[in-house]
């Protein structure tokens, strides 16, 4: 029999850089993974399409561009001495590459309500651990730059960092689906201006001004798109829509659900279930947006009122209207709000919560306490970007920006100042 060889040397024609290749043969294998395939499945910016239509990208377009960007980098900074094995780069290459695979449907907004206290990034590493069993040493190797336990710091610094390759991606990339042009920032200039100085990701001083373009960048986009308040008013409905239908199958209702949600709807799934049980993990690496959505489309014609509307207000886009303040919102106006949506739609106030959304968005767009942008200079000194921007002003960047909303549906109105 004719064994025929598989060309796995591809070129993928990507939107926003062009041509990426395939590295390594692994890469290909990986990437042809169903649980890599799954992130086709996801959305990168979950609801956000409500707002901004042409945010249709997915995970899977996210992870080979951070993969497109960590090859350059890793270029640039052998071109500049620095000593990287080929099994460094591999491993570095796939630690990218899988650095979002643990995420579930709809990205960041169900993050935490299909298991108790988990990340996606907890998730990532349980995935990384079983696919370290089919892949070997390779997946060793990726799996320690990913918990930062490699000697080599830096590597980890360019899959997660204040400058790593996944900011780099989503901010580009999602300016470009978005039309948001105030998140487009000059990726080749950055990690043209990366080195490395005691094992320390460091930007040339020359590059200075364009990090200061990527940090305000990264605080507009996130006020003008990632918490843009009717996306933010779109995924707290969808969260209330995944809390009420599990109230009620947990209650004993049987509502339609596909089979890969249905464990995550009738049980409390803790991190200790999700290690523990494969089945929860061969579950969880068959959900996606598409279950979730299906789901929400039957459930449009429930018995249950709330969940019914709820998710007929998703499913027709009528989104809830969402006020941003400055001050926090007294509960007693709440109530009061609660209460006249409980008489209008005759459902109790407990049921009345559901359409009334309320908390705290916050906004940061540099953290030096967390990890710092190292500016290195001529004379080999090394400084926190934030001492020696002349473009923005330290404290403006440093500082936490918080803002309250509060969301609800748009017939109704106060009757008070909110």
């Amino acid at each position: 029999m004719k064994v025929i060889q598989v060309n796995k040397k591809k070129i993928i024609n990507d939107p926003v850089y062009g041509f990426i290749t395939l590295p390594d043969e692994i890469i290909f294998d990986i990437i042809e993974h169903p649980w890599f395939q799954r992130l086709r499945r996801i959305k990168q910016l979950g609801l956000t399409h409500l707002v901004y239509p042409g945010a249709l990208h997915t995970r899977f377009h996210h992870v080979l561009g951070a993969m497109n960007l960590m090859s350059q980098s890793l270029e640039v900074l052998e071109s500049k001495g620095n000593q990287i094995s080929k099994d460094e780069k591999r491993a570095v290459l796939i630690a990218i590459l899988l650095h979002d695979i643990g995420h579930g449907p709809y990205s960041h907004t169900l993050e935490g309500e299909m298991v108790r206290g988990l990340s996606h990034e907890d998730i990532t590493l349980i995935f990384i651990q079983h696919l370290e069993k089919q892949f070997g040493d390779d997946l060793k190797m990726a799996r320690d730059i990913f918990i930062n336990k490699y000697p080599k710091k830096f590597l980890h610094q360019l899959v997660s960092g204040q400058l790593d390759m996944d900011r780099l991606d989503y901010l580009k990339r999602d300016s470009f689906f978005t039309g948001v042009s105030e998140g487009v920032i000059n990726t080749d200039r950055i990690i043209t201006m990366l080195d490395v100085v005691d094992d320390g990701l460091v930007v040339e001083a020359k590059g200075i001004y364009s990090i200061d373009k990527f940090i305000v960048a990264r605080r507009l986009m996130y006020w003008q798109v990632y918490l843009h308040k009717t996306v933010l008013a779109a995924e707290h409905l969808l969260r209330n829509i995944i809390r009420r239908a599990r109230y009620l199958a947990r209650s004993g209702a049987n509502i339609f659900t596909t089979s890969a949600l249905r464990p995550f709807l009738y049980n409390d799934l803790s991190k200790e279930d999700f290690e523990n049980n494969p089945e929860i993990l061969t579950a969880f690496a068959r959900l996606d947006d598409y279950d979730v959505f299906a789901c929400i489309k039957q459930w449009a014609f429930a018995d249950d009122k709330v969940l019914s509307m709820l998710c007929s207000n998703l499913v027709d886009r009528h989104l809830f209207k969402t006020q941003i303040l400055k001050d926090p919102i007294a509960q007693s106006k709440i109530h009061e709000l609660t209460g006249q949506i409980a008489r209008d739609y005759q459902i109790s106030k407990a049921e009345a919560a559901y359409f009334v959304i309320y908390g705290q968005a916050h906004n940061k767009a540099y953290n030096p306490l967390h990890e710092r942008i190292n500016i290195v200079f001529r004379d080999g000194s090394i400084k926190d970007y934030s001492d020696v921007s002349d473009q923005v002003n330290a404290d403006v960047l440093l500082q936490t920006v918080s803002k309250y909303f509060i969301c609800y549906p748009k017939q109704f109105n106060p009757g008070f100042q909110i």
